[in-house]
C-alpha cells in the first residue's frame, strides 16, 4: 500500500500541523492550560521539597483549579460576546450588536464600539443598495409594463387592421395569383400578431395587474405548455387573496424563470407550479420531472440561467429561493416570502 504523508516534519520531529492545531484552540484554553501547568510545576516543586499530599491539599487544590477557572470564564465573556455576535453577522443576522459589558475592560469595550460602528455602517449600506437596486426593479418593471401596453394597444392594432386589409383586398381580387399572395400575407400579417401578443405578454403580463398572481400563474401555464406537450399545471392549495405589487411581481418573474428553464433545458413531461400561504409567509413552488443538472456547475458555468436574478429579486422582499436539483431527478423552485405585517396585505396596485 501506498502511503501520502502531507506537510513535512520540522527540525525537530514535530509536524507543523498539529503545531498549528495547537495553536487554533479557543483563548480560554489556551489560558486554562497555561496557568494550570504553573500549578502543575508550583505542586510539583512543593513536592520534591518535602510536602505532603493528603485529603486537604487535595481539596484546597481542586478549588483553587475551580476557581481559576471560574475567573477565566467570567474574564473572557467579553471577548466571547464579540466572537458571538460575528457567528451571527457570517450567518447572515446583520442586527446582531455587541453588548455593552460590565466586566469588559476599555480596550474590550473599544473594539466592541468600533465592531458595532462598522455593523451599523454596513446595515446602512446594504439599506441604500437595496432601495437603489428595488427602484432599478421598479423603473425596469414600469418600462416593460408601458412597452407591453404599446404593443398590446398600438402595434396589435395595426396588425389586426393591416389583417383585414389583406384578408379584404384577396377576396377582392380577380388575379388567382394576386389573390394566393394576398392571402399569404394575410396569413403572415395573423402569426406577427400573435406573436407580438405573446411578446407583450411576456414582456409584462396585463393579468397580473387586473386579475392578480393566480390568474398569472394560470395564464403563464398555458402559454408554455402551448405547442410542445408539456403538462403545466397550476395547484393553488390556499387563495393567497390580494398581494402588494412587488411581492406579486416577484412571485410571478421567478415562477416565470422556473418555468422557462424547464421547458428550455430540462425536456419534462410534466411542470407542476403550487402557490399557498399561511399566517406568516407566501409559498411558490415550480417542480418539473425533467432531467435535472449540476446546480454548482451550471452558476459557475452560466449566470444567465436566471438562478442569480431569482435569488436577488426574492431577497429585495425579504424572500429566500432554494434550489433542489439533481441529474436526471427533476428540479424544484422553492420561494418563500415573509408576510409579517398587516401592511402587506394591501390590494395589488398596478
Amino acid at each position: 500500500m501506498r502511503m501520502v504523508t502531507i506537510g513535512r516534519a520540522t527540525s525537530n520531529g514535530s509536524h507543523p500541523g498539529i503545531q498549528l492545531a495547537a495553536l487554533r484552540v479557543p483563548l480560554a484554553v489556551k489560558l486554562t492550560g497555561a496557568n494550570l501547568l504553573v500549578v502543575a510545576l508550583l505542586f510539583t516543586a512543593w513536592l520534591m521539597a518535602g510536602g505532603a499530599f493528603n485529603g486537604t491539599v487535595a481539596v484546597i487544590l481542586g478549588a483553587v483549579i475551580v476557581l481559576h477557572l471560574t475567573l477565566v470564564l467570567v474574564a473572557l465573556r467579553p471577548i466571547r460576546d464579540l466572537e458571538t455576535v460575528a457567528s451571527r453577522v457570517w450567518q447572515g443576522d446583520y442586527g446582531a450588536r455587541v453588548a455593552r459589558s460590565s466586566i469588559a475592560d476599555k480596550e474590550v469595550l473599544r473594539v466592541g464600539s468600533m465592531f458595532n460602528l462598522l455593523l451599523d455602517g454596513l446595515a446602512a449600506d446594504r439599506t441604500r443598495l437595496r432601495a437603489l437596486a428595488s427602484e432599478v426593479i421598479a423603473a425596469g418593471d414600469r418600462e416593460r409594463a408601458a412597452l407591453a401596453r404599446e404593443l398590446h394597444d398600438s402595434t396589435a392594432q395595426h396588425l389586426a387592421a393591416l389583417q383585414l386589409q389583406l384578408a379584404a383586398a384577396a377576396r377582392d381580387a380577380t388575379d388567382p395569383d394576386l389573390a394566393d399572395r394576398l392571402s399569404d400575407a394575410r396569413d403572415a400579417a395573423a402569426s406577427t400578431l400573435e406573436e407580438v401578443r405573446v411578446l407583450s405578454h411576456s414582456v409584462h403580463p396585463a393579468v397580473l395587474d387586473g386579475l392578480g398572481l393566480e390568474a398569472a400563474l394560470r395564464r403563464l401555464a398555458r402559454d408554455a405548455s402551448h405547442g410542445n406537450g408539456i403538462d403545466i399545471d397550476v395547484d393553488v392549495e390556499s387563495a393567497p387573496g390580494p398581494l402588494p405589487a412587488n411581492v406579486a411581481g416577484v412571485l410571478y418573474r421567478v415562477a416565470q424563470e422556473a418555468v422557462r428553464n424547464a421547458v428550455r433545458h430540462a425536456n419534462p413531461s410534466h411542470v407542476r407550479i403550487i402557490l399557498s400561504r399561511s399566517t406568516s409567509n407566501i409559498t411558490l413552488e415550480v417542480y418539473d420531472d425533467g432531467t435535472g443538472f449540476d446546480l454548482e456547475a451550471a452558476e459557475r458555468r452560466r449566470k444567465g440561467m436566471g438562478l442569480l436574478s431569482m435569488r436577488e429579486r426574492a431577497a429585495l422582499i425579504d424572500g429566500t429561493v432554494e434550489i433542489k436539483t439533481a441529474e436526471g431527478d427533476g428540479t424544484t423552485v422553492r420561494t418563500v416570502v415573509p408576510l409579517e405585517h398587516d401592511s402587506l396585505f394591501a390590494v395589488e396596485t398596478a
